[in-house]
């Protein structure tokens, strides 16, 4: 209850530096209140010491707020995303629907807005494509550590999650190699046709969704926790989650973006990912699940694996 209450306060602080309204500390207090109860919160939830952990992320933010260096600034940006991001993904809990599925994903977007809000509070000082692969790979780094031990180690894997695993793994590679690659070596002609569509998006749609939270991330976050409800592998594909909530927590970061078309963007992948969720799980049940709508129904009543609750120790 007091992590909330002091979380929603770091959040008035942070909606309050973006108006702007009140004095200029505002953003850099807010920010270190968001992050040091997000610490406390992902302590909390992979069985750590939320303590030890709330109490050091908060001396260490006011140390940067106070000493206001631009070093200092952009490290506690990446920590603050990097566990925003690690956090969404681990606050979401099994769903047996894609309802349920859907609500989870929408669930650790706006966990990681608030982390979008926090990063942003303290003012780094970044080169923008090298702080969003930084960040994403310490995300994917951290979320994987850690279902490492929910899942038993990589024998709790089994042939199915490996497969899995291994096609989330190529999708994110050939994603940011593909972009990478559009960027440096990417003829004049190819790029100005690929962005054509996104320049349409934005010109007509106000934002077009990032790829990466469309093709890979939500996708994860919804058909892993629709199969954590049946089978614990489900937390390796929720582990690719991160590829969304990372870049939701990169969101407000290019100065570029407006806010508005930031939050359409995610708004939009959202939307789209969660339509090739729905896929996905439709596939996996038609592939492994029982035939008929009596036998669906009665196989949703069945699909009760146990996890604690959102706010308790998965361990």
């Amino acid at each position: 209850m007091l992590g909330g209450v002091i979380a929603l306060a770091g959040l008035a602080a942070l909606v309050a530096a973006m108006v702007p309204v009140g004095p200029d500390w505002l953003a850099g207090a807010g920010a270190v209140a968001v992050v040091s109860v997000y610490t406390c919160a992902l302590a909390a939830r992979t069985g750590g010491r939320p303590v030890v952990f709330g109490a050091l992320a908060l001396a260490l933010g006011v140390v940067v707020v106070v000493a206001d260096e631009p070093v200092l600034c952009t490290g506690a940006a990446v920590m603050t995303c990097v566990v925003s991001a690690v956090l969404a993904v681990m606050a979401t809990v099994p769903a047996v629907k894609f309802v349920g599925a859907a609500r989870e994903a929408v669930v650790a977007v706006l966990i990681a807005a608030v982390g979008a809000l926090a990063t942003v509070g303290f003012a780094p000082a970044i080169t923008l494509a090298r702080f969003e692969y930084v960040t994403l790979g310490l995300a994917i780094l951290g979320a994987f550590a850690v279902v490492f031990r929910l899942g038993a180690g990589l024998h709790g894997l089994g042939r199915r999650g490996v497969v899995t695993v291994l096609v989330g793994t190529l999708v994110l590679a050939g994603t940011l190699a593909y972009a990478e690659l559009l960027r440096r070596y990417g003829t004049p002609g190819l790029v100005a046709t690929l962005l054509d569509g996104v320049v349409w998006s934005r010109e007509h749609l106000g934002a077009f969704p990032r790829p990466i939270e469309s093709v890979l991330g939500i996708p994860a976050l919804a058909w892993g926790c629709h199969m954590r409800a049946r089978r614990r592998q489900g937390w390796w594909v929720c582990a690719f989650g991160v590829a969304a909530t990372a870049p939701v927590a990169q969101a407000l970061l290019n100065p570029a973006i407006s806010l508005a078309e930031s939050g359409l963007s995610v708004l939009y992948g959202v939307v789209v990912g969660l339509a090739v969720g729905f896929v996905l799980i439709r596939v996996d049940l038609a592939v492994t699940g029982p035939r008929g709508s009596r036998a669906r129904r009665a196989e949703e009543a069945a699909a009760a694996r146990p996890e604690p609750a959102r706010t308790a120790a998965l361990q």
